[in-house]
């Protein structure tokens, strides 16, 4: 299949207790030129369990004969825990018959709802499906475009960006004790804290020169930041202290480089100058050493 075949998208809804909507849907995301989106009954269907499907966007609009054998997985988020719960693998054929798959069933509401639910954050439902597209049978229906649902993947409790999987991946590999102690439960503030890391270390990435002292005040105090919130940070703090250090020889280096620029200037001039004297000064000796002329007496 020429487009990307597989995705992985994470579904947050918002206060998903106060919802009094029967079925909400996802906006639209595409998976090898097909539209999906995730559906679900925030407030169970004729019966009080939750109930979460895969969704074969604007079904009704495509042409006749269309199938797609897909391959899915779909979890509700325990955010108290990089483990998932409730999650179901399947794979199966969507079609005209059977446009939407997928439900986790006997999950009962009151989970959700209790009140030290781990499925709710401040007011917070997180959903995350994993999509395969195996075969497709019929006209695709578009290519791909921007969706407002953001990819993210889970790692250690922290969801990430494609684009910062394989930094933290390394991180994490490096530096396994890193957020041991980090005890923030709220999803929102790890991955905020994470992404603050990864800013810190592209920035401590750059030539000295394209930094300023108020760039490395303002880097140390967000490592203060994120040691006080549990970091274990040591290594970030040695590669802070070198680049300070760096800084420090750099000004020095440039106001010395400043000080023989001068100097050379100078003595460049000086130069000059005696040179226009050696010029002068070898005219008159070659004036001086040219025999006497008789043509006036002769």
């Amino acid at each position: 299949m020429e487009t990307q075949s597989r995705k992985k998208i994470t579904w947050t809804i918002k206060n998903f207790s106060s919802l009094q909507c029967h079925k909400l849907c996802s906006d639209p995301f595409v998976v090898a030129r097909c539209k999906w989106r995730l559906c679900t009954y925030p407030k169970g269907k004729n019966v009080d369990y939750f109930f979460l499907f895969l969704e074969v966007a604007d079904h009704d609009s495509l042409p006749c004969g269309w199938r797609r054998n897909t391959r899915y997985s779909l979890s509700i988020i325990n955010q108290n825990s990089i483990k998932r719960s409730r999650q179901n693998d399947e794979q199966k054929w969507f079609d005209e018959k059977s446009p939407r798959r997928g439900r986790v069933s006997k999950f009962p509401l009151n989970e959700i709802h209790a009140k030290e639910s781990v499925y709710l954050v401040n007011g917070e439902l997180k959903i995350v499906a994993e999509i395969e597209v195996i075969e497709v049978i019929g006209k695709f229906d578009v290519t791909e475009e921007t969706s407002t649902i953001i990819e993210t993947m889970d790692v250690n409790g922290f969801q990430l960006l494609p684009s910062q999987m394989e930094l933290v991946s390394r991180l994490l590999e490096r530096h396994p004790e890193i957020a041991s102690d980090f005890c923030t439960k709220n999803p929102n503030l790890r991955t905020g804290y994470m992404s603050l890391l990864l800013s810190l270390i592209e920035t401590l990435c750059q030539s000295p020169h394209e930094l300023s002292n108020t760039d490395l005040g303002e880097a140390d105090a967000a490592l203060g930041s994120m040691t006080n919130a549990g970091f274990k940070l040591d290594w970030l703090e040695k590669k802070l202290d070198e680049m300070a250090e760096k800084k420090e020889r750099e000004e020095a280096g440039e106001i010395r480089v400043q000080e023989i620029e001068e100097e050379l200037k100078d003595l460049k001039q000086k130069c000059s100058d005696l040179e226009s004297v050696l010029e002068k000064e070898k005219l008159e000796l070659s004036a001086a050493r040219a025999p006497i002329s008789f043509n006036d007496v002769l």
